[in-house]
């Protein structure tokens, strides 16, 4: 997002400029069948890749393979990915788009939106949103099955997605068809009540993997609505039911962590070593105080700390 500062009678006055940056509409640049994968390997790379998340694991697959299966879907697939940082909502969306697109997370059909790049201002809140509905249109028009990724829900000024919502709940608007594209939110809203209720498991010695999606579902889309630190905030969008399922990501724990040391390890090219991956895990900080059993930042820095121990 670009902007421009200009100084008018002592005042800086902002003049927002769209970077979104609208492409020729030939059929050089729509979405072909070559381009598509053969979707086949998103079960193997959810259950090798991405570690301590059985509920996302889970949901996703089922969600993201029934949807792309569908040759006529009634709405876009809407999902919203909630939890703590380095606990793999980023990284599912990679996945997801690399099983979509033989080119991956760098198809020029997998659109990533961040809230701090992209909205920044609050006060720009119109720009935006007319800027929005013309820039996600215009990809949807060069390709069907166009991923959009909004990162940082959190941070999005309240009111803005509400734009894209007749997209969404409508799936054919001025010509253009929208019910085969995936939106996928990622948020650290509802992060705090999803640890709490982790933590209350493993106190009350139940096993990790006896949580389901339904012990989350009851406070997750309320926290959502009504959290004023929400792109969701008093949104008409969650009215109206457009968001297919909120997603939790849980707290890692130790063995996680050394499963994703061990997982950078190959992804680098490197032998994967279970002493430097423990050297690795045993370097972050945990809690509860006393028993630190979860990660507090999960495995966002395992990659850049691997290369410490070896």
């Amino acid at each position: 997002y670009l902007t421009k500062v200009s100084t008018v009678n002592n005042s800086t006055k902002l003049h927002m400029y769209t970077s979104f940056m609208m492409v020729s509409h030939s059929n050089s640049h729509c979405c072909r069948s070559e381009d598509l994968h053969i979707f086949v390997g998103l079960k193997a790379d959810l259950r090798n890749k991405l570690f301590g998340q059985h509920i996302a694991s889970d949901i996703i697959f089922k969600a993201v393979s029934g949807f792309m299966k569908d040759n006529n879907p009634k709405k876009p697939l809407v999902l919203s990915l909630h939890g703590t940082a380095g606990t793999g909502k980023n990284f599912v969306s990679q996945l997801i788009a690399d099983n979509v697109y033989k080119k991956g997370y760098h198809s020029k059909f997998v659109h990533v939106l961040s809230a701090i790049l992209h909205f920044p201002h609050q006060s720009e809140i119109v720009t935006y949103k007319s800027q929005l509905q013309e820039w996600i249109k215009n990809r949807v028009k060069n390709c069907e099955r166009s991923i959009f990724i909004f990162d940082e829900m959190d941070r999005i000024p309240p009111g803005l997605i509400d734009s894209i919502k007749p997209y969404l709940d409508y799936g054919k608007v001025e010509g253009v068809f929208f019910q085969k594209s995936i939106i996928i939110f990622l948020s650290n809203t509802g992060a705090d009540q999803i640890t709490k209720t982790a933590v209350d498991f493993w106190k009350n010695g139940k096993d990790r993997e006896e949580m389901m999606l339904k012990d989350f579902e009851s406070f997750l889309s309320p926290i959502v609505f009504n959290s004023d630190q929400s792109g969701f905030s008093k949104s008409t969008f969650l009215y109206s039911c457009l968001v297919d399922v909120f997603i939790p990501f849980l707290p890692l724990e130790y063995k996680h962590v050394v499963q994703c040391a061990m997982a950078a390890m190959r992804d680098e090219g490197l032998r994967p070593d279970e002493d430097v991956a423990n050297q690795v895990a045993r370097g972050l900080h945990y809690y509860p105080k006393l028993e630190k059993v979860f990660a507090v930042i999960g495995c966002k820095t395992v990659v850049n700390r691997v290369h410490l121990y070896r």
